[in-house]
């Protein structure tokens, strides 16, 4: 039995990431850091995507000393220079609703015409506190001049993705799960382990 521990808080990302296991139920047991309440998260102090989620994985897989997975994400918004970036969540101050986020997002890009972005999420594979694996998903779109739609979270009601009339939060959340930038990295994570870990 592989046993493999979640480095989030968030249900819906374990949730996700079980369902991709689906068939391997009997060979992996996916653990969450509830499990080790005697954890404290290390600081987020990376300059990119793929350094804050090395640090996620490999601080909790050093303390839990088992295989972890740890995923950092955001929005990077082409006119902002690539802002709000790996700060997404903290972009309005550290207390900020989603509302609050969105609110400053809009008020930044008020009059710009050139509204191109992308969602990134890098999730990587640590164990025993040495990276083994990063995996990146995107998916690129546009941002909506005002916020659409009622499901998801973040900035889910202003991107709209390439090729889609509806936005993240106007989507179903399984429609989103299929094409979402942390839906491509977590299958690319999900298929290392298959190919080379599963025994």
């Amino acid at each position: 039995m592989l046993h493999l521990l979640a480095a989030t808080g968030n249900v819906h990302k374990v949730q996700e990431f079980r369902s991709l296991l689906t068939g391997l139920e009997d060979k992996i047991a996916i653990h969450s850091l509830k499990d080790f309440p005697g954890y404290l998260p290390a600081e987020e102090s990376g300059s990119t995507f793929e350094e804050n989620s090395c640090i996620k994985s490999t601080s909790a897989s050093t303390f839990a000393r088992m295989l972890t997975f740890a995923d950092d994400s955001g929005l990077v918004v082409d006119a902002l220079n690539g802002a709000p970036g790996i700060f997404s969540a903290r972009y309005a101050g550290e207390n900020a609703t989603d509302a609050d986020r969105i609110a400053k997002l809009l008020g930044a890009l008020q009059g710009v015409t050139c509204r191109t972005a992308k969602f990134v999420c890098v999730v990587t594979l640590a164990e025993n506190g040495k990276l083994i694996g990063s995996f990146r998903g995107e998916i690129k779109g546009t941002i909506t001049e005002a916020p659409r739609g009622i499901c998801g979270f973040g900035y889910d009601p202003i991107f709209l993705p390439d090729g889609y009339t509806r936005t993240f939060a106007e989507l179903t959340m399984e429609e989103k799960d299929r094409i979402s930038h942390r839906a491509i990295a977590m299958k690319k994570t999900v298929d290392y382990i298959r190919r080379e870990l599963v025994r």
